[in-house]
């Protein structure tokens, strides 16, 4: 009598479709990620031209393993853009699309998917938390479109934006203001920086002050309290912020070259940053980039798609595919992310799907479920949430543990320890031996001066400064050098130890230092 053995499910085919959009260059997934695809056990198909816009020909996928056929009639199908009524008429009952959706901004588009029977999974929807990141479409897009805005802006703005002295004169460096600190405004910072342009930016969040100065900007303060949002985007401003915001935009039309705004709030029109009349403020030949155009625009004006040229010679960009003018990496980007999702509900590597709902990425993620329309998720707190505010600890609790911590000393036994240790001190410098109390005191002082030179430097710097700091370890050998040579053979031994240890990390930290140095020199042949 033979055992029952389990039925065997075959693995399921994605099919990678082609973009009907017009303009749209990108595509779902690239001959690299067809590989991730194919290593969680998948069969993958890929339309005919699918990514010859962005360089991809069909030679290139089957060479990753990709077969050819019908990729409409997959299980799984892969997509940029939200489909159209044809294409999901092309699609199969029971069919798993995963792509930008939109959720928020289109019911009726939800109501069309789930009457096909499908599961929709909307790239943009993913929650804001740390273990999401590796499939944040949106942000991997944001980045890309905030380094392309910097490029259009050179183009048209058709003048340096460093600053140079050269014998025919002197060129001024560019003034460029970024309106909104997030993905896509921290990208174009970097980029306007790195080309040497002056760069300013807002944003209504003051926590990315030192975000943007780590990039070379600075941070434009809006006088007015703004209470942030609890799931990691943005939200409406009140209008005490928008008032004195207006006056700040006010002020830097007249002086800036260039202004790009990233400023979008999910499920509304874009907020208005830029009025005509701060337009018509802003110097002939200056530019504006708004990268909100698609959404209604944050400057009055702009025309989504098209760049114009107001009445004063300022030119207002409203491109709404600049991810897609860069398609190649966007989309490198865009289908590691997918693959990404794909690794997360394909816990198998099997080629089998399996949405839990008990996963906060996934549940948030699928919108449309056998049919059913699942939007909106639950609430997703993430650590972007503020600290909500409490009452002052009572002083019984002051001493209280800390959750995952350290039980906290009260001030009054803070100061009591640390009296005791000075008085420690005391004691010892006055009755030690004379040679002690001398050992002590240098001890102490370089305890001070580690403490100021190391413990006071930007973590940025930590790594050539210790590697170099290593050196100081040639005090120890010294000391060693000295004591080497005493009567106890325990002194000798460990003088010898000492001597040891102290060289290994002083040419170590010189090696160290030598190969770090090593990548930022331009090398000569020999």
């Amino acid at each position: 009598m033979t055992g029952h053995q389990p039925a065997h499910h075959p693995p399921q085919r994605i099919g990678v479709v082609a973009e009907s959009l017009p303009g749209e260059t990108r595509v779902a997934a690239t001959p690299s990620t067809v590989r991730l695809l194919l290593g969680l056990g998948y069969e993958v198909v890929v339309e005919s031209g699918a990514g010859a816009a962005s360089g991809f020909g069909d030679e290139a996928y089957a060479e990753a393993g990709a077969g050819a056929g019908d990729a409409w009639a997959a299980d799984v199908v892969l997509k940029v853009n939200a489909p159209s009524a044809e294409e999901i008429a092309a699609l199969r009952d029971g069919t798993t699309l995963v792509s930008l959706v939109a959720p928020a901004q289109r019911p009726e588009l939800l109501d069309a998917l789930g009457a096909r029977g499908l599961t929709v999974l909307a790239l943009d929807a993913v929650p804001r938390i740390s273990r999401a990141q590796s499939m944040d479409v949106l942000s991997s897009m944001a980045n890309i479109a905030g380094y392309r805005a910097v490029i259009e802006a050179a183009h048209v703005f058709g003048r340096f934006f460093t600053g140079q002295v050269t014998a025919a004169g002197k060129v001024p460096p560019a003034k460029v203001l970024v309106a909104g600190a997030g993905v896509a405004g921290l990208a174009a910072i970097g980029a306007a920086s790195s080309l040497g342009a002056v760069v300013r930016a807002t944003d209504p969040r003051p926590e990315v002050a030192e975000q943007v100065r780590s990039l070379g900007g600075e941070y434009l303060p809006v006088d007015m309290d703004q209470e942030e949002s609890a799931d990691g985007y943005a939200r409406a401003t009140s209008a005490d912020y928008d008032r004195a915001a207006a006056a700040l935009y006010r002020e830097q039309a007249r002086d800036v070259d260039i202004v790009i705004t990233t400023a979008l709030v999910p499920g509304r029109p874009a907020p208005r940053l830029l009025t005509a009349d701060d337009v018509a403020a802003m110097r002939p030949g200056s530019v504006v980039v708004d990268m909100a155009a698609a959404q209604g625009g944050n400057v009055e004006g702009t025309v989504a798609g098209r760049s114009v040229v107001t009445g004063n010679g300022v030119t207002l960009v409203g491109y709404t595919d600049l991810a897609s003018r860069l398609p190649a990496q966007a989309s490198q980007l865009f289908g590691t992310n997918l693959a990404n999702l794909l690794a997360l509900i394909t816990p198998g590597k099997d080629g089998r799907p399996v949405i839990d709902f008990d996963d906060v990425v996934q549940r948030t993620v699928t919108v449309v479920r056998a049919g059913t329309v699942t939007w909106p998720p639950p609430p997703v707190p993430v650590s972007a949430a503020p600290a909500t505010a409490t009452t002052p600890p009572s002083p019984a609790s002051a001493a209280a543990p800390v959750a995952g911590g350290s039980p906290r000393l009260a001030p009054a036994g803070r100061y009591g320890l640390i009296g005791l240790g000075m008085l420690a001190a005391f004691l010892l410098v006055a009755f030690a031996p004379a040679q002690l109390a001398e050992n002590f005191t240098v001890f102490a002082l370089a305890v001070i001066i580690g403490y100021y030179v190391i413990g006071k430097v930007h973590h940025s710097l930590h790594t050539p400064l210790m590697s170099v700091t290593n050196a100081i370890s040639g005090i120890v050998v010294i000391g060693a050098l000295v004591q080497i040579g005493h009567e106890s053979t325990l002194v000798t031994v460990l003088s010898f130890v000492a001597i040891l240890l102290t060289s290994v990390n002083i040419f170590g930290g010189f090696a160290v230092t030598r190969r770090m140095l090593s990548m930022f020199s331009r090398g000569e042949p020999r």
